[in-house]
């Protein structure tokens, strides 16, 4: 495989609106009015998920298709790249205009970045607060050519695997939409089973790593895989390493439990690494190159893991590390050949 040129796919890519008011145009005009004389905006740190001055912030999102261009496309040069913008992610308890925001950001990302550059894909996203309303959404612009995952947050105040969200998913699945969870979320949600975290760190940590373990254990126990065989799940900027000791724990527990969990058909491992992807940004490996290839190895990185930058935000050198411990080719799929058939982009 040396020599090959690689056709990169980033699976992460963020951009964002300068203010609320950029949505105006796919606003009604109870919602522009809504925002404006009730003085909304948007958190200048997404509520602590991007402090300033945290290396993982990195710069600001690009907030046009230019500005992504010059800063990222005609630079880094991927061959297609997925926009993540979690502006919705906000700790809003107004289903109904969580509703309208979510509709205006999903136009917006078709007008205003998927037809002014070939190389776009783009996640959609959707109303938490009202299943009914993520459904119509879904059915609204989830047929879109370009859009190729609804994008959820991780951190909820109901794990995605319980059967109220199963309308939700089934959606997705029936448009051949994988389902991305993001990273953050539901900032007014203790991340933890011990209560609310009190630091940045305690909270980075709690949602790419114990968050995301307890969604992947919920959607595999509560049977969604059984009900949706087509359902893909990506889980993004949340880590991987954790993956295999959880796996080891969740197939040993499960065979003296099975009882309880009749619609699984196979061990929850099997299940796991059928349904799931996980992108390669945070990459927490250790120094050592050998360990690298061990930890990549535990976890099937050349058939698991998408590329992802997470521009604009800076995670250090375990993605280079990760790249480097990887054969020709484990790269090419890891680069592009696993997410060109996770998101079916030929």
């Amino acid at each position: 495989m040396t020599g090959v040129q690689t056709a990169v796919i980033d699976t992460d890519v963020h951009c964002s609106p300068k203010s609320l008011t950029d949505f105006a145009p796919y606003l009604d005009a109870y919602w522009r009015g809504y925002i404006t004389e009730g003085g909304l905006a948007l958190s200048p740190t997404q509520g602590g998920a991007y402090p300033p001055a945290a290396p993982t912030s990195g710069a600001a999102a690009p907030t046009s298709v230019e500005q992504l261009r010059e800063g990222f496309l005609d630079v880094q040069g991927p061959q297609l790249a997925v926009l993540n913008c979690t502006t919705s992610f906000h700790c809003n308890r107004n289903p109904y205009y969580e509703a309208a925001l979510c509709r205006a950001v999903n136009d917006w990302l078709v007008a205003e970045w998927l037809e002014r550059d070939d190389r776009l894909r783009a996640s959609m996203v959707v109303p938490i607060l009202n299943t009914e309303a993520a459904v119509a959404e879904i059915e609204r612009i989830g047929d879109h050519p370009r859009i190729v995952q609804v994008l959820l947050p991780v951190r909820t105040d109901a794990p995605w695997g319980n059967v109220r969200h199963r309308p939700l998913l089934r959606a997705a699945a029936e448009r051949g939409l994988a389902v991305g969870l993001h990273a953050w979320g539901r900032i007014g949600n203790a991340p933890t089973s011990s209560g609310m975290t009190h630091t940045y760190l305690e909270d980075y940590l709690a949602n790419s790593q114990i968050v995301v373990q307890a969604q992947v254990t919920s959607l595999v126990t509560e049977g969604v895989f059984a009900q949706l065989p087509d359902l893909r799940v990506t889980l993004l900027e949340c880590g991987f390493s954790w993956l295999p000791t959880l796996l080891w724990r969740f197939d040993k527990d499960w065979k003296g439990v099975w009882r309880e969990v009749p619609w699984l058909d196979a061990k929850p491992s099997e299940t796991a690494r059928r349904h799931l992807r996980l992108t390669t940004a945070p990459a927490h490996l250790p120094r050592d190159p050998d360990q690298v290839r061990e930890a990549l190895d535990l976890v099937d990185a050349g058939s698991m893991l998408l590329h992802a930058s997470d521009h604009p935000h800076a995670h250090g050198s375990g993605g280079e590390r990760l790249l480097a411990a990887l054969s020709d080719e484990e790269r090419e799929r890891v680069l592009g050949g696993n997410a060109a058939a996770w998101y079916a982009l030929g």
